[in-house]
């Protein structure tokens, strides 16, 4: 009988090497006794026992007790890893372009235009089963690995058939039932879906279609007009303001069912989810700066903004298994819309005067996923494949600004001196990909065997972004005061938009600041071997061969000029890793790892296309003088599965990253742009724990009868150092590609972009499966990391997370006949600010601040 080394092999290594009596004394016939034997690593979990790697597993029990709503938000909760933003997941403080998200093992296209990287929020936890985070790189894995690299797991065909149906419904202190800016859009808003409203106009897509700037100089005055006046006015521009906004609340259904067909079984599932929620921030929004020693806030700004996000969400899953053999097909369907309606008011020092800016925004996120994936075994050999193809898009139709000026107690829009802009974006990118990997399972002796294996992946990644401006002017400040006055959508209604009123003018940016196209194109190849080497030591090393190209190419949508394209990066990488595990007492084992990766830019930081990013109103602009980053990872970490499920970890990691890819402020004139810059070096090391433990009560009361406690906290200190020596240089944005001393741009010693340098959670809880209850306190805690650098000669920005304290409970009970699981989840328990800010000597700004409030909601569900 031929063991897996990877189930076994260390388990039985004992008794095959240091005491070979006891394999002979199962022998038919020995008259060897044995007196005792000892089994190593009998409580090490079955998925750390396939793995050599360093890894973090979430597992569907975990997403149940947190009660998280999607995969960004339940990954709070590991060891090493911080959100930001909500939605990208930083891995032990490196940002998001240094980890890679999958699902199922397939690569996954983003909807986003700042990153190439799928945000995580995008995903409800209802379709997921678990998730993996590896922080240890293996050659199985794209190249592209810095922090780690994250598995999302969907869930599977069932073995019984059921119906899970739940609803929740809930709020927060700062929103719900409280005041708040709303604007109308559509009829089916609500939905997430728009009814036609935000189509563009039949008017103005005849114009684009001309290839032709819109302007006076392409168009007559009645065309101009027809075109200004096609633009939907009054729902999509008028911000209204409303006394009582609407509670959250979430609908979600599942089914499955098998089928035995003699020669096998065919199994279903099917999962859909509806959420809609609401967010109101009142915040304070700054700029500043330096005089003397200290910071001073130049321009300050008071805001109000209301949020509406639906997510809609389907999955269905077909299975069909044989012998040794099994084939999954899966279908993944994410639809998410954020509308929101944002008013600030206060001194811009640019604009010399009191002012006000109102927005409404639409943004329209969608992913589609097919996946195809199959697992045979024939005797020794395993074959894995997969092949996917995704397609995720981002729509931004009427994302609307207007400024007014105070005057005389009065805000006043001259259309002149006050801008105002339309735009109409989109992102669509897709990811097809397939992989092959075989293993075989080499026998070297009657309990020992090495597992030889190997395999070859492509993806073809593609996006298209477009972006288009519009204003309305008033030629020759041909406005009247009256009309100045007015309000919005009588501004902009059809009798004001007129020759000598009001004229539309396109304002879209020129030579491919608009519009791009991008592919990045990998062909990979990979052998390992993993093997006991000695006794109780075992090895996985290997090698990945990766071969990429990728390319950004500016689009000029007015075909004036051919904008300069940047050449393609083109380079091949040999990755090599290598991990060893020595399980060296019972239950315990030493992991050592070392290998080299890489980080790529992401599209839009090679883009030269400006964005605005609506979260902070920040905008940024792509450098296409990027290069690929190189990484050399080094980590240990010590594992004790001291009892079924319970353990306790402590690593430490060190990584030396060539060339990293840091923001920096690019100053074009008066307006001032984040970009990204190549910096010479950087250097990050830590150190995590992570303890797991269910014990009993020592107290014998009746309310701790039956209860099984859980407690569960995890620690990572990492410390971050960009590193410029005299004589470095980089390539910036503003150089046109000519080298710049590095330290123009770069300050040595500086911490890394989204690290933190302290990250903690824990959870607290009982199971009781007498009174079928479940309650856990979560607390997470994350100290500042900088949000995005200063202007020249300014502080950095820092955001302060501080501590986030949840609560979840649940508790089935029985009706008529039925089981239902009541639910009740408190968020943000300590009433957490959110704070983003710079400091220099007794000054603070606080770019952005707000209050996040308290989060409550009850929920019922029910399995049948």
């Amino acid at each position: 009988m031929k063991i897996s080394l990877s189930l076994s092999a260390m388990l039985l290594a004992t008794t095959a090497l240091f005491a070979p009596q006891t394999a002979l004394a199962q022998t038919e016939g020995s008259e060897t006794e044995v007196e005792e034997l000892v089994v190593r690593g009998r409580y090490i979990p079955d998925v750390m026992r396939e793995t050599a790697e360093v890894a973090t597993i979430l597992t569907a029990d975990d997403l149940q007790r947190q009660g998280d709503d999607t995969a960004a938000e339940a990954l709070t909760r590991l060891s090493g890893l911080s959100v930001v933003g909500g939605r990208f997941v930083y891995v032990r403080g490196l940002g998001e372009r240094y980890s890679s998200a999958l699902l199922n093992g397939s690569p996954l296209p983003s909807p986003e235009p700042l990153q190439r990287v799928v945000p995580l929020d995008l995903f409800p936890s209802n379709v997921l089963a678990g998730t993996t985070v590896q922080k240890t790189y293996s050659a199985a894995y794209s190249g592209e690995f810095g922090g780690g690299v994250i598995d999302l797991q969907t869930v599977a065909v069932p073995y019984e058939p059921f119906v899970s149906l739940g609803f929740s419904v809930g709020g927060n202190t700062e929103t719900t039932f409280d005041d708040g800016l709303v604007y109308y859009g559509s009829d089916t808003d609500w939905t997430g879906y728009d009814d036609g409203t935000r189509d563009t106009p039949d008017e103005l897509d005849l114009a684009l279609r001309s290839g032709l700037r819109v302007d006076s100089s392409n168009f007559t005055d009645e065309e101009l007009q027809d075109i200004g006046q096609s633009f939907v006015n009054a729902p999509l521009n008028l911000l209204q303001r409303s006394s009582s906004i609407d509670p959250n609340y979430s609908i979600d259904v599942s089914a499955g069912t098998s089928v035995d067909l003699g020669w096998g079984s065919l199994g279903v599932v099917a999962v859909a989810g509806f959420d809609n929620s609401w967010r109101t921030r009142h915040g304070v929004q700054q700029e500043g700066i330096v005089q003397g020693s200290d910071l001073e806030v130049r321009t300050d700004y008071d805001y109000v903004s209301t949020q509406n996000d639906v997510v809609l969400n389907g999955l269905l899953g077909v299975g069909l298994d044989w012998g040794q053999n099994e084939i999954r097909w899966t279908n993944l369907y994410v639809h998410s819309t954020t509308k929101e309606a944002r008013s600030r008011a206060g001194y811009d020092e640019l604009a010399g005067a009191d002012v006000r800016d109102d927005y409404t925004e639409w943004f329209e996120r969608a992913l589609i996923n097919t996946q195809l994936t199959g697992a045979h075994e024939f005797g020794d050999l395993q074959v894995d494949w997969r092949t996917a193809f995704a397609r995720t898009s981002r729509d931004a139709p009427y994302e609307k600004g207007i400024r007014y000026r105070l005057v005389n107690g009065v805000y006043l829009h001259n259309a002149s001196q006050e801008q105002n802009y339309t735009r109409f974006s989109e992102v669509e990118d897709s990811v097809l990909s397939a992989g092959l990997d075989l293993s075989y399972t080499l026998p070297l002796s009657s309990v020992r065997e090495v597992i030889l294996s190997g395999g070859v992946a492509y993806m073809d990644n593609d996006r298209h972004a477009e972006a288009r401006e519009f204003r309305f002017l008033a030629l020759n400040n041909s406005l009247s005061l009256a009309e100045q006055m007015q309000r919005v959508d009588f501004l902009l209604s059809d009798y004001n938009i007129r020759p000598d009123g009001l004229v539309i003018r396109e304002t879209t940016g020129a030579e491919g600041a608009a519009a791009y196209e991008a592919a990045l194109e990998t062909k990979a190849a990979y052998i390992q071997a993993d093997a006991e080497i000695f006794p109780l030591v075992r090895l996985a090393a290997g090698v990945r061969y990766e071969d990429a190209t990728q390319s950004v190419t500016p689009i000029d949508l007015f075909g004036a000029s051919s904008p300069a394209v940047p050449d393609a990066l083109e380079n091949a990488y040999w990755l090599p890793t290598a991990t060893v595990t020595w399980n060296f007492y019972e239950d315990m084992q030493l992991r050592f790892g070392a290998s080299k990766t890489i980080a790529r830019p992401q599209f839009r930081e090679l883009a030269p296309q400006q964005y605005l990013d609506p979260d902070n109103d920040r905008l940024f602009i792509g450098n296409p003088y990027l290069t690929d980053s190189e990484l050399l990872n080094i980590d240990a970490r010590y594992e004790w599965y001291f009892a079924n499920q319970q353990y306790l970890t402590l690593g430490a990691f060190y990584k030396d990253i060539d060339k990293p890819i840091e923001s920096v402020v690019n100053e074009a004139g008066a307006t001032v742009q984040q970009t990204y810059i190549n910096a010479p070096k950087a250097m990050l090391y830590g150190v995590e724990a992570e303890v797991k433990k269910v014990f009993e009560p020592v107290v014998d009361t009746p309310w701790l009868a039956n209860k099984r406690w859980l407690i569960q906290a995890n620690y990572t200190y990492s410390k971050s150092e960009v590193q410029v020596d005299s004589g470095d240089v980089v390539f910036p944005l503003a150089g046109g590609g000519a080298s710049r001393p590095a330290e123009d741009y770069v300050t040595d010693g500086s911490q890394l972009q989204g690290q933190s340098e302290h990250l903690a959670n824990l959870q607290f809880g009982f199971e009781d499966d007498v009174a079928q209850s479940q309650a856990t306190l979560l607390v997470a805690y994350a100290s500042e990391r900088i949000t995005a650098r200063g202007r020249p000669g300014q502080p950095d920005l820092y955001q302060d997370p501080g501590t986030i304290v949840d609560f979840t409970y649940r508790k089935m009970v029985p009706v008529m006949g039925y089981d239902l699981t009541f639910s009740f989840e408190a968020r943000n328990l300590l009433a957490e600010d959110y704070e983003e800010y710079q400091e220099l000597g007794s000054g603070r700004v606080n770019n952005n601040t707000y209050d996040l409030g308290r989060s409550f909601s009850v929920g019922v569900s029910t399995r049948f």
